[in-house]
């Protein structure tokens, strides 16, 4: 019986492994598109992202417009391709912030020890524990909305996450034997530190930023859906969700659906894409 069960359930785990290469490959292309879409926005849209034609207003998928208008007659198509600009590079900015802070805070947790790590981790606790859209939110409320400020909230709310896994990996890196090696060689700790521990803990870090940046995406877009990121006339796809919700009433999906539906296509992407690239880098959540 177990035999059998054995051999029954053998052919099923290759058809997996064999299906999750191709997710991945659609995923990476997909995203691919999605890039030279946004780099080729002023190429591909076929009308400017702010122009208004009120006498297309709302109007369904025609030839002249693929995908629909908006309350003001504007081109879905072209918004969602200059949208493409500030939805994928905002979170890469953020990503950035995040990883400069937590990357260095959990290094030197993990390299210095002792009272330096109980400080370093008792601050991090405290901000992980803080809900990171509410930090950001107090945030704005002081120094205004926009998405400036934005990514710099949301950068330091991503980094303690981004510490405590940093010092994870780091203790594991730093009780290898040729940090020792290094130190019997007469090579001061700083040395050792910047030239051979940190540059060890790149792909690992690497991989964890990637499975981060569909989070990261989702953040962004829910503070412009609430009024707090990007501002009008910007065609950020959250800010674009937003705009397009009182058009719902009027029996106009399309404003709403269209970049609702291209936020939750790349997050699932990079979600797929990001979790191969962290097994394959060696990080794990």
């Amino acid at each position: 019986m177990t035999a059998v069960s054995a051999d029954v359930l053998l052919p099923a785990r290759r058809r997996r492994a064999r299906r999750r290469p191709v997710l991945v490959i659609a995923g990476a292309v997909f995203l691919a598109l999605v890039v030279l879409a946004a780099a080729f926005a002023p190429l591909l849209a076929p009308y400017a992202p702010d122009a208004v034609d009120l006498s297309s207003s709302l109007v369904g998928t025609t030839g002249d417009h693929l995908l629909g208008t908006d309350a003001s007659g504007q081109d879905l198509l072209s918004r969602v391709l200059y949208g493409a600009r500030t939805s994928l590079l905002a979170p890469l900015a953020l990503l950035a912030i995040a990883a400069l802070l937590g990357v260095t805070l959990g290094t030197v947790a993990a390299w210095r020890g002792g009272w330096v790590d109980t400080l370093v981790s008792r601050v991090t606790d405290v901000m992980y524990a803080f809900p990171g859209l509410l930090f950001v939110v107090l945030i704005i409320a002081v120094f205004g909305a926009g998405i400036t400020t934005s990514v710099l909230g949301l950068g330091l709310a991503f980094a303690p996450t981004i510490a405590k896994y940093t010092r994870s990996v780091a203790l594991a890196e730093r009780s290898k034997p040729y940090v020792d090696a290094y130190r019997v060689l007469g090579m001061g700790g700083l040395r050792v530190c910047v030239r051979h521990l940190v540059p060890g803990l790149a792909r690992s870090i690497v991989g964890y930023l990637v499975v981060l940046f569909g989070e990261a995406l989702m953040s962004l877009a829910t503070l412009s859906y609430l009024g707090f990121g990007s501002q009008p006339p910007s065609s950020d796809w959250g800010l674009m969700v937003q705009e397009g919700q009182a058009a719902i009433v009027q029996g106009a999906l399309l404003p709403a659906l269209v970049p609702g539906t291209a936020i939750a296509a790349v997050v699932v992407a990079f979600n797929v894409v990001g979790v191969w690239a962290a097994d394959r880098l060696g990080a794990r959540r």
